[in-house]
């Protein structure tokens, strides 16, 4: 091999990794300020995401963050009460999925399951478990479920009552730039009631659809009709 080509080849060398490492970095500022996906693994938000769903999360819902950080750029808008979230986990770091039940400024409270927001008991309506895909069930509790109304936001929540977890706490009101999270599976979720207010600097985005879903007890089927589903 001659220098001439040796020369040639060391300069193709060198301008190919130094585009791919100028995609990488493209690629992973756009997750880490703009968007991203992110795999669910646990049921803390059932019946409303599944163990085995991919969700799409918009980082730019609320505001725009330096890539790789915390700190903001620039912010337009804040979760509202009903928001599904994704945010680092306060004693941890662990990104965790849930929704905002208590923005700044909220007393929120709960007795045996119920809500209160700011004195306000929240309505509840029952569902039939049988009315739901067999996959948002577990199959080894007895669950029900709930039509939860949010001050105007409706979702689906779901109780185990034979599952040890905190179904009541006296009234705490949540502090200036800090936000109340729990998950759907009330019963089954390590939330605020457990870590406490989350930090708004942590708050990484919104999560607002299920872009596919697999269904991790039968060797990853594909469940279709969640395929592309928006989040409620």
């Amino acid at each position: 091999m001659n220098k001439s080509f040796k020369k040639y080849v060391s300069i193709f060398m060198r301008g190919w990794i130094g585009s791919v490492l100028i995609a990488l970095l493209i690629a992973t500022s756009f997750k880490s300020a703009i968007a991203d996906w992110y795999v669910v693994p646990t049921g803390s938000m059932k019946p409303t995401i599944l163990e085995g769903d991919r969700i799409f999360a918009n980082k730019l819902a609320y505001d725009l963050r330096v890539p790789y950080t915390t700190l903001h750029i620039a912010s337009w808008d804040d979760p509202k009460r009903g928001d599904i979230v994704v945010f680092n986990s306060p004693t941890d770091g662990i990104r965790l999925v849930k929704r905002v039940v208590g923005i700044p400024g909220d007393t929120v409270a709960m007795s045996n399951n119920q809500l209160s927001i700011n004195g306000e008991a929240l309505r509840y309506n029952s569902l039939d478990p049988g009315s739901l895909e067999p996959s948002t069930l577990s199959s080894d509790a007895i669950q029900k479920i709930y039509t939860e109304d949010l001050t105007g936001r409706k979702h689906k929540t779901m109780v185990m009552p034979y599952q040890p977890s905190i179904r009541s706490f006296a009234p705490v009101t949540v502090p200036d730039g800090h936000y109340f999270m729990m998950g759907d599976n009330r019963d089954n979720s390590a939330d605020s009631r457990y870590f406490g207010f989350v930090d708004r600097k942590e708050i990484l985005g919104r999560a607002t659809a299920i872009v596919i879903s697999l269904d991790l007890q039968h060797y990853y089927q594909p469940r279709w009709p969640r395929f592309f589903t928006k989040l409620e």
